[in-house]
């Protein structure tokens, strides 16, 4: 794709965009060998309406949080126990503003853009867009991203030029379904992201981008989604400049070549669940730990350990000195000082 071509990129999303997805539109703006034209929203209605920033502070426990704690354990059984500790990570501290939350009318890269909100017809866990937008999209996006609406069948996926472009945070060779979490939970020290191009299937589309990067340092689930996070903000710009180079054709994987597929259903199981919980507790202290030596290191707390260690020296040295000067000139009793007044 040359500078000369522009895109039309149009975005499917909630009513809320995650701060990495903020930044990948922003990059994808920015990035200089592409021309594009953030051109369409188009923002799921179904979901409730809400102040999305909210949700990037925490406060303390309230009666709320217990009625929502126990109404995702009815239906998320043992993972709930995994929600709750990263509540209680980001009461502790822990950030992860990647993923904080931003009303789509508050970000600036699209604030150009033409929004429409629809809703759409639901098949189970399938989302179809009505006929009406599909059109809306033929007409204006050459590539459109599915930020949000979970999954999507029908017409959408085939009315853009370049199709429906989507992330898996993994490798769909060798992960479908949660990703993470499994990933996580095996242990495994690598991970990818793919950019693919939507078909009906799950997690089993054209591979459109991948980057792989190690995950050897991350110590909770949590940081994994982090680090696969930051990796989406650059492959979304690199994904969309592939797609006019007539040198690059995204990369059918074949059905038997297609990773094993780890459902939702698997992460609410005692035992997976509950070593997923284990080693986020475990990653989460040494985080805590981690973060305290890099702090002993800094200048200002090198200084404030040296003037702490040099006072306490110095009261020593002054204790000395007392201890010296007492065996030196010993205190007089009382009688002997009367006897040498006589």
């Amino acid at each position: 794709m040359t500078a000369a071509d522009r895109i039309r990129v149009g975005v499917l999303t909630e009513p809320y965009l995650y701060e990495w997805q903020v930044r990948a539109l922003d990059r994808l703006q920015t990035r200089p060998d592409i021309d594009v034209d953030l051109s369409l929203v188009v923002c799921n209605e179904t979901e409730a309406e809400c102040e999305a920033e909210s949700w990037n502070t925490r406060g303390p426990v309230s009666r709320e949080d217990i009625e929502q704690f126990l109404e995702v354990l009815r239906t998320e059984k043992a993972w709930t126990f995994v929600l709750a500790g990263r509540s209680i990570g980001r009461l502790l501290g822990e950030q992860h503003t990647l993923w904080h939350r931003h009303s789509v009318e508050n970000v600036t890269a699209l604030a150009d853009s033409d929004h429409i909100r629809c809703e759409p017809h639901t098949d189970g866990n399938w989302n179809e867009l009505p006929k009406a937008v599909v059109e809306t999209v033929r007409d204006r996006c050459d590539v459109v991203v599915r930020f949000g609406f979970g999954l999507v069948k029908g017409e959408i996926l085939t009315a853009p030029k370049y199709g429906v472009l989507s992330f898996h945070p993994a490798d769909i060779r060798r992960y479908r379904g949660m990703g993470p979490p499994a990933i996580f939970h095996d242990g495994q020290t690598r991970a990818g992201s793919t950019l693919q191009r939507l078909n009906e299937s799950i997690d089993g589309g054209e591979i459109v981008a991948y980057r792989e990067v190690s995950i050897a340092d991350c110590h909770t689930l949590w940081d994994v989604f982090d680090r696969l996070a930051s990796v989406q903000i650059d492959l979304l710009s690199e994904g969309i400049s592939r797609l006019g180079d007539p040198t690059v054709t995204p990369q059918t994987i074949p059905d038997a070549e297609l990773g094993a597929f780890y459902p939702r259903a698997l992460r609410r199981s005692i035992p997976f669940a509950g070593r997923v919980f284990v080693k986020n507790a475990i990653g989460f202290l040494r985080n805590r730990l981690e973060e305290q030596a890099v702090e002993d290191r800094t200048p200002n707390r090198l200084l404030e350990r040296g003037l702490k260690v040099e006072g306490q020296q110095l009261e020593r040295e002054r204790g000395l000195e007392a201890e010296a000067k007492q065996e030196q000139h010993p205190p007089t009793h009382p009688e002997q000082q009367a006897d040498a007044d006589d």
